[in-house]
């Protein structure tokens, strides 16, 4: 008798993983769930199974991470095949993933027949013929944030303050006079903590005014990082507080596609490209990969989701004794793009419709009632038809997104290079123009550098 094969199932979304496990069970298979990466990892160590079907961005241990420690893991390597899922279909992700060990990846929403088809494709393949993988040794993943004391007194008063707007590359000019060419970094102060929302080139003139604002004392700041694209990192090795020995800079964020946060950061310091070495800099910089989307520092409580755009990136939610701040850099909502872009024949159905909806309603969930929404705006409706699955919002969905989660505050964020001032200006007025014709009273304006946006919490109802 034939050995009933095994299946390690990992995706949060509870309605793919059942409707995958149901078509497994039919035809025959063992399944084993699991909702994060973590434990699906620890079920495919414990059960050694012919097939692991893990989606790219989950809680914990991402798919890009499970793939590497399974080809890792000399009992799985040679033995288990892996399809990895994504809902956005981006080709890099694809090539990410394979690189990473993955056998295949699927877009979402999966169909049964494919599915089938694919798994019977993979489990036909002989060991010989499979490729060679080398892999590096892997760091040992787990939080360790420690504790966060305040560094600003708890009396001052909260604010965010716009230090990066840019998306892409820094556009400095007489053109962008007004918002601003400087890519992205956003201050926020609240609840005694400094926390800087992504590194891009803006870092430098914030760390310029804390070198002036702290002289001799300890400073020790928070970075959060959304992803490793360059603008959103290239400004880290000109932040000056990461160069006085009294300071401490602790780097939050998550492993990407291909290499860890820690190696991610240093490579843009290695020589031919900059002349110190981040093991060279005399501060201390703690950099901690998290696999936990809600975590804390300090008062201030974080949580994280994962964005749709190439690779993996992640947005932010801040709630403070304040007032609330979301900040999703880099970011295309689900309907109109699963509308043009996926599956072949398969874009438009009525499962493909019904998945981006829950992808954009997650999105909806995690900004609902937030005071201050900074998110990725960098297309207006016309160009965004020859730009979609670039993995960018289109203005009139990030309008729509903030409506439907009531933000009391939308800040358009990740300006296109090559609009000018007078370009953002159109984009403002038009979002305006559309949230007062439905009676809305959304509050939006475009992010600017150096504007500065108080935070206070909501007033009781009278």
């Amino acid at each position: 008798m034939s050995r009933v094969k095994t299946l390690v199932l990992v995706d949060e979304d509870l309605e793919q993983r059942s409707l995958v496990a149901d078509w497994m069970t039919q035809e025959g298979w063992r399944v084993l769930v699991a909702d994060d990466g973590e434990r699906g990892l620890e079920l495919a160590c414990q059960n050694r199974p012919e097939l692991i079907v893990c989606d790219l961005l989950m809680p914990r241990c991402n798919g890009f991470q499970l793939c590497r420690m399974v080809r890792k893991n000399p009992n799985l390597c040679d033995f288990t095949r892996i399809i990895v899922t994504t809902g956005g279909g981006y080709p890099t992700d694809r090539a990410n993933a394979i690189e990473a060990g993955a056998d295949e990846c699927l877009v979402k929403p999966l169909n049964r027949n494919h599915l089938i088809k694919c798994v019977r494709q993979l489990l036909g393949d002989s060991d010989t013929t499979r490729r060679m993988r080398v892999e590096k040794e892997l760091p040992d993943l787990r939080d360790s944030l420690p504790p966060f004391p305040p560094v600003i007194p708890l009396e001052q008063a909260p604010f965010l303050r716009f230090w990066g707007v840019r998306g892409s590359i820094p556009t400095p000019g007489q053109s962008t006079l007004k918002y601003g060419g400087n890519t992205a970094c956003i201050e926020v102060r609240a609840d005694g903590q400094i926390i800087i929302l992504d590194a891009g080139t803006g870092i430098a003139p914030l760390g310029a005014l804390l070198n002036k604002e702290f002289e001799s004392r300890p400073l020790c700041a928070t970075i959060l990082i959304s992803h490793t694209h360059w603008d959103h990192i290239q400004g880290f090795p000109f932040f000056e507080p990461a160069y006085k020995p009294e300071n401490l800079v602790r780097i939050i964020g998550f492993k990407g596609a291909q290499e860890g946060l820690r190696s991610t950061l240093s490579s843009q310091m290695e020589s031919p490209y900059f002349p110190i070495s981040m093991s060279e800099l005399p501060g201390n910089i703690a950099i901690v990969e998290m696999r936990d989307l809600k975590f804390s520092i300090g008062a201030v409580r974080v949580e994280a989701t994962y964005l749709n755009h190439p690779g993996l990136c992640i947005g932010y939610r801040l709630n403070t004794s304040a007032g609330s701040v979301a900040y999703l850099p880099d970011n295309e909502p689900y309907q109109r793009f699963k509308y043009h872009i996926g599956n072949p024949g398969q874009a438009t159905t009525p499962e493909a419709i019904e998945y981006a909806r829950r992808q954009d309603q997650r999105i909806v969930d995690f900004i609902q009632g937030v005071d201050v929404l900074v998110i990725d705006s960098q297309y207006d409706s016309i160009e965004y038809k020859s730009r979609i699955g670039w993995g960018h919002g289109c203005v009139d969905d990030v309008v729509a997104l903030a409506l439907s989660a009531k933000v009391k505050k939308l800040f358009l964020f990740h300006h296109d290079p090559r609009h000018d001032d007078a370009h953002i200006d159109s984009m403002v007025e038009w979002a305006r123009s559309f949230t007062r014709t439905l009676g809305e009273d959304l509050e939006v304006a475009a992010a600017q550098e150096g504007l500065m946006v108080s935070l206070a919490p909501a007033r009781a109802p009278v």
